[in-house]
């Protein structure tokens, strides 16, 4: 931190960082979203048209401003850095997909997305080791590495793809990443978990809340694959350092139904060639707007009061 060679007060430095990185975003955003790749519109997505044509990829300006003032205000140790490359690492393969004419494909994503999730467990097993911590009961096992290797895997490729998938209404996916965040700060505080780290969390959200300044309804631009796949890795990170990882079902309940839903409809189609959610529309947003008329502002309201409303309850009972 750059506090420690100036010797100024620690939490001065703080506040500083934190108006960085929203300042930062907003200018760097304002005076460059012209500069990005433009959206073609979202075919088979309800209303998926009006997108087309508005910058995307904003993702590649706001998660690079948050590993700078990471760098910058933050104590940045060796475990910290490589989840910086790695979230630099989520946000490059969104945006370079972000500037294709022609989407990169499932596949291709998903081995990428695959290869950061491993790197990411193993670098969280070889720095946190593999106690879990079953947060409502306040039981800890220990599991074997392997074993909680390959559970952080399908934790880091599950919140990547969902959190993508919950990109699709203005300002939806940045609401509800902030709610799912602000629980885990809270979380970490409380407990005086990975101090460092939580700090980030604030910077992250920061970053996001300058995204947000342009994109509430109606948007003037997109985060794109960008900022989703980011976000959704650093979410996961961030719940994984609180030292229980299965708080992400509560913590990132809507996000992971919204995004999830669709996951879950397509395996069923592919794999076991059964349609059951039929009748429902996916990703849930697109469900709720068609089926049920919802404006996107009230998308965005209700889906982050519900997720506000799980997440107070989260706290209340860990506190117990």
């Amino acid at each position: 931190m750059i506090g420690n060679y100036l010797n100024i007060d620690s939490s001065i430095i703080g506040f500083l960082g934190v108006a960085f990185a929203y300042l930062a975003t907003c200018i760097l955003l304002g005076i460059g979203m012209n500069k990005l790749p433009r959206d073609h519109g979202r075919e088979f997505a309800h209303d998926g048209g009006l997108s087309a044509g508005k910058p995307r990829g904003a993702g590649f300006v706001f998660i690079l401003v948050f590993v700078l003032a990471a760098l910058v205000f933050g104590n940045v140790d060796k475990e910290i850095l490589i989840y910086l490359i790695l979230t630099v690492a989520a946000m490059m393969t969104g945006y370079l997909d972000d500037c294709a004419k022609v989407s990169w494909g499932e596949l291709r994503k998903g081995l990428l997305d695959l290869v950061i999730a491993v790197m990411t467990a193993v670098t969280m097993v070889n720095f946190n080791g593999s106690d879990v911590t079953f947060a409502l009961i306040g039981e800890t096992v220990t599991l074997n590495p392997w074993v909680y290797g390959v559970l952080a895997v399908i934790l880091v490729w599950g919140s990547i793809n969902v959190t993508n998938c919950a990109d699709g209404v203005d300002g939806l996916s940045g609401t509800l990443t902030i709610v799912t965040l602000s629980t885990i700060y809270l979380l970490m505080n409380r407990s005086e978990i990975a101090q460092e780290f939580s700090y980030l969390i604030l910077l992250f959200m920061a970053c996001i809340l300058g995204y947000l300044w342009f994109n509430a309804t109606p948007s003037r631009l997109l985060m794109g694959d960008a900022g989703s796949r980011a976000m959704g890795l650093f979410i996961a990170i961030a719940v994984m350092k609180t030292g229980s990882p299965f708080l992400y079902l509560l913590v990132a309940f809507v996000l992971m139904v919204d995004g999830g839903i669709g996951l879950v409809k397509v395996t069923l189609i592919r794999v076991l060639k059964i349609n059951i959610l039929k009748n429902i529309r996916t990703p849930l947003h697109d469900h709720v707007r068609k089926n049920m008329g919802w404006s996107n502002a009230q998308t965005v309201f209700k889906f982050a009061i519900i997720q506000i409303m799980i997440s107070a309850a989260v706290v209340w009972l860990t506190a117990i």
